[in-house]
């Protein structure tokens, strides 16, 4: 992954928009990136980071606050990098939540959400990839390979975090690795194993508490009722002995009721039969009862019986007329109705007549009518002669509806070209007037750029001078500031020097006076039974005295050596502060800042006065010349416009012409054929209206002399039939008829009397009655105290009996329940020695990967692979450390068992090869530290680089720390650092050392101001 460019915008203590040509620090392989502490170094870095994945690392991962509190409150924060990896390049521009002002917002803002743009550039093009932001983030680490932790540990090597990670404790280091590696699914391993270990255990216990069911089960079913009890009987103790002998049980009891119900059952069917004797005699008797009551009811019904049948048959007869009688009622009744349609249909058309101009023809025949009363006026040929004519007339004009509508769309045309032509002659106008006005403006335009070309030429050569000039200015600044700083640094140096002195002369003083007293000051630190540190002896006859003097000194002399250290370390500090800023105010002045403010601000305010008037002329020249070729577009159309206006305007007036003489000629033939209407449809609905009027009466004339014949036909029908019915007269007939459901009720009556009396008939002739009579004469009545006492009997009977039963089938089923809890129980003891060996060895496995168990280093399976992958780095790392320490130090990774059973297995150890001996990492001094957390990190990224899939990582941003270093050091590390470079990657320095700065010629300076930061490329920064 290489970044080409970055754009900031608003972003940290940027105010304004920044920009960053890493392809011009690439080129160097080598840049520093260096500024005052609070300028914004770090920023760089955060906006990289944010640019590619949305967040910045670490505390600073707040989004409202990534834009800039030196930004206009409407200036949009935006950060946009040009990056290419894996052969591809994109472009991704992201814009942080923020603020924006609005007068409608809550307290003057309205909140706007974070965007992303990603694009890809394909062959010489932009594309759009995506406009989300979960999206385009996940674009970006598929390219790149890398989360952001990763990226962030990896491109942008923190040095403070590996030097804590350095000194980490062994399980502190957890953490870091997992995040870089990816070692989760390790982790999800140990918790699957747990898992089924867990659900091993589980579904031993679950086959346990299954047995102890089976053999609950068994005891239940097992035991007999209470009453059956004689006493508590002895158990066996085995699960199997006991299955064995509550069966034998249970198959003793179920004999033993199984003869009680034999004996029962046989009682029961004795009682049922008297009961059913009994019962069958007392049914015969009431039977018998019931048909003496219902024969002497049929006999007193027989004299209405006979009635009924009479008026039924005289029915019957009148019924054969039926036909006849309602076909001549509904002849009458449609005559009448007809009649009176005809009345309403002439008396209808008598009215239009007077009123309707189509029925011309129809008054004149007023008075030659051959109708009847209620009937029209005319005969019914003169009525039929005019439906068809007005038929005939409605046909023709309705063909030539087509026409009017025509006529319609012509009168419709003429409008439209009317109002086209005049539209085109104010068009024509107007056009003519914008291209006069056009050619005039190009006239003038041609005069005024003329002027400008020359001036615009030196626009680029004033740009830069005035870019020069203003640099130099604020170099003169800044190399002004650095001198008043300069002084300052070097009057608190020499206050520091000359206090460093007294100290060191009041310490030297204080150590000859103690050394006189030497002796004095042994004898007070000699303690009983303790060699003598001069002598050797344990025991102590004559001290020399310990003076008060002596002591006193001694304790002055310790107070003074620590005020001469602390002394000494100020004036240290202060020695490297007044190095630093003396070769800052060298770096300046060699750049030109020591030139007289007064001259730089001049030669700046004259420059930029030349360079602005050349870019205004530049940009008058380029509008200029934009709006002439604008111009001749314009007029081109114009022109183009013009003539195709007066083509038309001659089209649409030759066409109109000729619509106007079709449209004459149609509307007159149509106007006769509308004769007054307004419209052809109009009379044709008032044609139909006649037509229909004519229709009905027509219709009603036929169907009146339709119903007068049918009438006549069913009166003389009627009268031929009546004398072979047996009536008199058609009045006999409607008398003796009886409505339909009059007649099926008579009829039902008879009918239900007829059987009645077969069935009590046929009652009297059966065996049954003829056994009860027997059988009453001979026994008497049955009572029905008998009948209820045999009926006790037998429920008794029936109860005992069915308890029984239930008895020996409940037994008989315990006896099968019991042996299938039996076959249960010994199939699944048999099926549970598998599961309760695997539950064995998947709770080893298990407590084995997390770390217990049998696991004597308490090294989980993450930890494992975790450890292989701290050696990996420690290898790597060591590579590079031996070149840094100048071959003495290698990195080594430890697996040695921890203290008091802690987990183990990520240990560091620092190898020093001068000695050969091992010692912890937290014995390394600062400088040290730093080399070795340096060559930490590298080797990380290493490991870290083939561990996601070869990525190729271009660039990488090495942050802070060089301070530490001795000058040895240093360049041992700058050697290590330009290694990378040879192996064709970008580094970016964040330091502000002063031998850095010396020896990196290629700078990003981050400049701080009270209005925000601004960057500058220096390619020539010299020592």
């Amino acid at each position: 992954m290489r970044i080409h460019r970055l754009e900031i915008s608003a972003f940290g203590p940027f105010a304004g928009t920044e920009h960053i040509d890493f392809d011009r620090l690439s080129a160097h392989g080598l840049f520093l990136l260096n500024g005052p502490t609070g300028a914004g170094k770090t920023s760089v870095l955060d906006a990289t980071c944010f640019a590619l994945y949305g967040s910045v690392p670490g505390a600073r991962q707040e989004g409202k606050r990534l834009r800039s509190d030196h930004a206009d409150a409407s200036a949009e924060p935006r950060v946009t990098c040009e990056f290419s990896a894996k052969g591809r390049h994109f472009e991704v521009s992201r814009i942080p939540a923020w603020n924006r002002p609005s007068a409608r917002g809550r307290n003057g803002y309205t909140e706007q959400k974070a965007n992303t743009l990603l694009r890809e550039r394909v062959d010489g093009q932009w594309i759009e990839k995506s406009g989300r932001n979960d999206e385009a983030g996940a674009e970006i680490s598929s390219v790149l390979g890398m989360d952001r932790d990763q990226f962030t540990r990896v491109v942008m090597l923190p040095q403070g975090d590996f030097a804590a990670f350095l000194r980490s404790k062994p399980a502190d280091r957890l953490d870091l690795l997992q995040s870089l590696f990816g070692t989760q699914r390790f982790e999800a391993v140990e918790h699957e194993l747990a898992r089924r270990a867990a659900d091993s255990r589980a579904e031993v216990a679950g086959l346990n508490n299954q047995l102890d069911l089976l053999l609950a089960q068994a005891r239940s079913e097992a035991a007999p009722p209470e009453q059956d009890l004689p006493g508590a009987l002895p158990q066996p103790e085995g699960p199997e002995e006991l299955l064995d002998w509550l069966q034998e049980s249970v198959a003793a009891r179920a004999a033993a009721l199984q003869s009680a119900a034999e004996q029962a059952e046989a009682e029961r069917t004795g009682s049922a039969r008297r009961l059913e004797a009994a019962a069958a005699r007392a049914a015969r008797q009431a039977k018998l009862s019931a048909a003496e009551r219902r024969r002497a009811a049929a006999d007193a019904a027989a004299p209405e019986l006979e009635e009924k049948s009479e008026r039924l048959g005289l029915h019957r007869k009148a019924e054969v007329l039926g036909g006849q009688l309602q076909a001549m009622d509904r002849a009458g009744d449609a005559e009448e109705r007809a009649a009176k349609a005809m009345v309403a249909a002439a008396d209808e058309l008598h009215a239009a007549v007077l009123l309707d101009p189509e029925l011309v023809a129809l008054s004149v025949a007023a008075g030659q009518g051959d109708g009847g009363p209620g009937e029209p006026f005319f005969g019914a040929e003169v009525l039929r002669s005019e439906l068809t004519r007005l038929r005939s007339l409605r046909a023709v004009l309705e063909e030539r509806l087509p026409d009017e509508a025509r006529l319609d769309g012509m009168v419709a045309r003429r409008t439209e070209l009317q109002t086209t032509l005049k539209q085109l002659g104010q068009a024509s106008r107007a056009g003519a007037a914008v291209l006069d006005a056009l050619r005039d403006e190009a006239a003038a335009l041609q005069e005024r750029v003329q002027p400008l070309e020359e001036l615009a030429a030196e626009a680029q050569l004033r740009t830069k001078e005035a870019a020069a000039a203003e640099e130099l200015v604020a170099m003169v600044s800044r190399h002004t500031a650095a001198v008043q700083v300069c002084s300052g640094v070097a009057e608190r140096h020499r206050l520091a020097r000359d206090d460093h002195q007294n100290h060191r002369q009041r310490w030297l003083d204080l150590r000859e006076e103690r050394l006189a007293n030497a002796a004095a000051e042994l004898a007070s630190q000699l303690l009983p039974a303790e060699p003598c540190p001069v002598c050797g002896s344990p025991e102590h006859p004559s001290p020399a005295p310990a003076a008060t003097a002596a002591l006193a000194v001694a304790e002055a002399e310790r107070g003074a050596q620590e005020a001469c250290e602390a002394a000494e370390a100020v004036l240290a500090s202060l020695e490297t502060e007044l190095a630093e800023v003396r070769q800052q105010v060298a770096v300046l002045a060699a750049q030109g800042g020591d030139t007289p403010p007064e001259e730089a601000r001049a030669d700046a305010a004259l420059a930029k006065e030349r360079a602005d008037q050349a870019v205004l002329a530049a940009r008058e020249l380029a509008a200029g010349r934009e709006r002439q070729m604008e111009l001749g577009d314009q007029i081109a159309a114009a022109e183009s416009t013009q003539a195709a206006t007066e083509s038309r305007i001659a089209k649409t007036d030759s066409t109109l012409l000729e619509v106007l003489e079709q449209a004459d000629a149609l509307d007159g033939a149509l106007r006769k054929l509308r004769a007054g209407y307004p419209t052809l449809g109009g009379r044709i609905t008032s044609l139909s209206g006649t037509t229909a009027l004519l229709e009905r009466t027509d219709a009603a004339r036929t169907s009146l002399e339709q119903a007068r014949l049918r009438a006549a036909d069913a009166g003389q029908q009627l009268e031929q039939a009546l004398p072979d019915s047996g009536f008199e007269s058609v009045d006999a007939v409607r008398s003796v008829l009886l409505p339909a459901p009059d007649a099926a009720v008579l009829e039902a009556a008879i009918r239900a009397g007829q059987d009645e009396a077969a069935r009590v008939a046929e009652l009297f002739a059966g065996e049954e009655l003829t056994l009860a009579a027997r059988e009453l004469e001979a026994d008497g009545p049955v009572e029905a105290a008998e009948l209820e006492l045999l009926r006790a009997e037998a429920d008794a009977a029936e109860r005992t009996a069915r308890q029984a039963v239930v008895g020996a089938g409940l037994a008989d089923k315990s006896v099968l329940t019991v042996r299938r809890i039996a076959a249960d129980y010994a199939r699944l003891a048999a099926s549970g020695q598998r599961p309760r060996e695997r539950a064995a060895l998947l709770t080893a496995v298990s407590e084995a990967a997390r770390g217990a168990g049998d696991n004597t280093y308490r090294m989980s399976l993450n930890s494992y692979v975790l450890a292989a992958r701290l050696e990996q780095v420690a290898i790597a790392a060591s590579e590079r450390l031996v070149g840094m320490s100048d071959g003495r130090y290698t990195l080594q990774h430890t697996d040695a068992k921890a203290a008091r059973g802690a987990k183990s297995g990520l240990g560091l150890e620092v190898v020093d090869q001068w000695t050969g001996h091992r010692r912890d990492t937290a014995t390394l001094s600062g400088g040290e530290s730093f080399m070795a957390s340096l060559a930490l990190a590298l080797g990380l990224a290493d490991v870290v680089q083939q561990e996601s899939g070869g990525v190729d990582i271009e660039t990488l941003f090495v942050d802070e720390g060089f301070g530490s270093l001795d000058e040895q050091a240093l360049e041992q590390v700058m050697d290590a650092l330009e290694g990378l470079r040879d192996g064709g990657r970008v580094v970016g320095l964040v330091s502000h050392v002063p031998e850095m700065k010396q020896r990196i010629n290629t700078q990003l300076q981050v400049v701080k101001g009270r209005n925000g930061s601004t960057l500058h490329i220096s390619d020539d920064a010299v020592a």
